[in-house]
């Protein structure tokens, strides 16, 4: 995508006032101490990097890039920012727009994936096509958009844990909502990492059927397993605190749960010839 800079490298100095909001913009949630940080950045030192814009009508601009610097500008008190103007068709400014925030590690894992579906919606473009103009793989952009099957609710939640997309990935497996749901407060609650949500997703998927009619089934099977498993590990529990160095590792393979038990013969020895 090539753009055509109407004044070949030339800055120029345009009022806030007259620059509007990039509709394809991606971001919607900025973090304010970082953008504070920037502001006191900007009032000691300006504005390092122009903001990139395009001519909107005979009077306005379209923010295509910078939309921090601006909101930090702002914040700043400044009146004029320092800008690059281009020419670029609605779709290259959208492109550029997502592609730009794409490339800060910040952006969140549903603003990305909200970002590529507009994208794709708004221009008529196909998975194949988006990837292609993102730099992507048409299976990585098709990865992003199963995000989006999560609710809203869901995505909020995963947000505001912390979680990563390994995460929201390993939930999609759940078809059920109310089962997701319940899962999903379990991750969050017991702090689970990536492998041990990936269990507890394996659990769901291998003990429920997608019927409804088998839910309260399915979850008295869960429970169960749950006590099982709490079991092993307190009789492994036990077997420590009494001196013996026992260690239990857990498998979770396709068809099955997995528990090897290993306790050193030359413990179990002392202790019967000392009992």
């Amino acid at each position: 995508m090539n753009f055509l800079v109407k004044s070949e490298n030339t800055i120029s100095e345009i009022p806030i006032i007259k620059i509007r909001p990039n509709r394809a913009q991606p971001r919607k949630q900025f973090n304010e101490d970082e953008l504070s940080a920037l502001s006191r950045s900007i009032s000691e030192n300006g504005i390092l990097q122009p903001l990139t814009v395009r001519k909107a009508s005979p009077t306005e601009f379209e923010l295509i890039a910078g939309e921090r610097r601006l909101r930090a500008a702002i914040l700043a008190g400044m009146k004029r920012v320092p800008c690059i103007i281009v020419k670029c068709s609605d779709k290259e400014s959208a492109v550029y727009a997502l592609l730009e925030n794409l490339q800060r590690a910040d952006l969140g894992m549903f603003e990305e994936a909200r970002g590529i579906s507009r994208l794709i919606r708004r221009y008529g473009l196909t998975q194949e096509q988006a990837a292609a103009k993102l730099g992507k793989t048409q299976s990585t952009i098709a990865n992003k958009l199963r995000l989006l099957k999560l609710s809203p609710e869901e995505q909020e939640w995963i947000e505001k844990a912390g979680l990563t997309e390994r995460h929201a990935r390993a939930l999609l497996r759940i078809d059920n909502e109310e089962q997701r749901r319940e899962a999903l407060s379990k991750i969050i609650s017991e702090n689970l990492n990536v492998t041990r949500s990936e269990e507890l997703v394996g659990i769901y998927t291998h003990n429920n059927p997608r019927s409804q009619g088998h839910r309260g089934k399915s979850k008295a099977v869960i429970k169960d397993l749950r006590i099982f498993l709490n079991t092993i590990n307190k009789a492994v529990d036990t077997m420590r605190l009494s001196g013996i160095d026992a260690q239990s590792v857990k498998t979770d393979t396709e068809n099955f749960i997995e528990y090897t038990i290993r306790i050193p013969k030359a413990q179990i020895n002392r202790a019967e010839k000392s009992a």
